[in-house]
């Protein structure tokens, strides 16, 4: 084992794998790993079809299909007002290739890069296997607010790069745009790139509106905008993503990207190119039908007997177990109600790198048909009251 890479010599299955493995292996319901469980939108899956029937079929060009890539900057210009052209977009397979490209490209052997915490498991091991240095700067429940001052204090002279997530898995946080300026703020002062994940930009609640950091003073050159068509259009297992940079940043993604994947299958392109472009309403719609399921969850669990902290965005609810009468590690507890509850959720604890983990958050996703969502909450609701009792 000395003779591997030691970022992934000891590295453990990551919680998604094992909380799924869990839930198939007992037939519970997984309400932890990210995923839909809702109708797939016919159009794409028909345009996919067809594409791969009509072809081309060959590799196509490292950087995405023309048609895509002008998809992309189209519908961003549509949603989210940014001016840019498809010279500026990259296609990847899927955002977590994007995010490694990104790292690799901009990260030398001693830089540092700072990670706010809770945080999406790939950031790390992608950090140190780029030979940078990950700092992490804790959020805090229930707000999740990003500490600027904490983030002001970890940037030091070997500062290369922040990793910022929004809206943030697993804590389902929109943040504000003067959040997001003082950010900007800091990167410019301090000469720093913002890699910014932004999978769930289509997914936020509560007439909230997504600010790309790429668009805020200062951040247009130093901002990388990762987005991703599997949250999108609830197609998760396509791996279809996107980059978007000034040409000082993209031109070295696009070559780490080309050592990578190289490309991403050329029907799935022409599909996501076709999705990008349907109107309006089937966006509200999937985005009101996410909403909804959010309040509904939320309302059974609250009534069941749980503390549900605000969800502002992306799939995700989070159960504080301390508040709801439970003092228990939060993934001792998650393999537990597997088994005895028939639920499969995931703890917060695995988001940190740092020390400062609390240990009594569970994560739920919501992106489910109301039937399975009631069924989940009633085994819930059943298991702690007999807990209780």
């Amino acid at each position: 084992m000395d003779r591997v890479n030691p970022v992934y010599a000891t590295m453990a299955t990551t919680i998604f794998e094992e909380m799924s493995g869990l839930a198939r292996e007992t037939g519970a319901i997984n309400l932890g790993q990210g995923f839909p469980d809702t109708a797939e939108p016919e159009e794409l899956l028909r345009a996919a079809a067809d594409a791969v029937l009509a072809g081309p079929n060959q590799y196509p060009p490292s950087a995405g299909l023309p048609v895509l890539r002008e998809a992309v900057a189209g519908w961003y210009g549509r949603f989210q007002s940014l001016d840019i052209t498809a010279g500026d977009v990259l296609i990847t397979s899927g955002a977590t290739e994007a995010i490694a490209a990104a790292l690799l490209a901009i990260v030398s052997a001693g830089d540092e890069v700072i990670l706010l915490e809770p945080m999406y498991d790939a950031y790390r091991p992608l950090v140190e296997r780029a030979g940078g240095v990950a700092r992490a700067v804790t959020m805090r429940p229930p707000d999740w607010r990003l500490p600027i001052g904490e983030v002001a204090a970890a940037i030091g002279p070997r500062t290369r790069a922040i990793v910022l997530n929004n809206p943030n898995n697993p804590t389902g946080r929109v943040f504000s745009r003067p959040e997001l300026a003082a950010l900007a703020e800091l990167c410019v002062a301090h000469d720093l790139i913002a890699i910014c994940d932004e999978v769930w930009e289509h997914i936020v609640f509560d007439g909230a509106r997504h600010v790309p950091m790429i668009a805020l003073p200062g951040m247009a050159e130093r901002a990388v905008k990762i987005g991703s068509a599997g949250k999108i259009f609830g197609l998760t297992g396509w791996k279809v993503g996107f980059v978007v940079a000034a040409p000082r940043l993209l031109q070295p993604i696009a070559r780490a990207h080309q050592f990578l994947t190289f490309t991403t299958p050329p029907n799935l392109q022409i599909a996501v190119a076709h999705g990008l472009g349907l109107d309006d309403d089937f966006f509200a719609r999937s985005r009101i039908g996410l909403e909804r399921s959010r309040n509904y969850l939320s309302a059974l669990l609250t009534a069941a007997g749980f503390a549900v902290l605000p969800g502002e965005g992306t799939y995700f609810l989070t159960v504080d177990l301390a508040t709801s009468g439970m003092r228990e590690d939060d993934a001792a507890l998650a393999r537990r109600l597997v088994r005895e509850a028939g639920v499969a959720s995931i703890p917060l604890s695995p988001f940190y790198m740092s020390d400062a983990a609390p240990r009594g958050l569970l994560r739920l996703c919501f992106a489910k048909p109301d039937d399975i969502l009631a069924e989940a909450a009633g085994r819930l609701g059943q298991w702690l009251a007999g807990r209780s009792a």
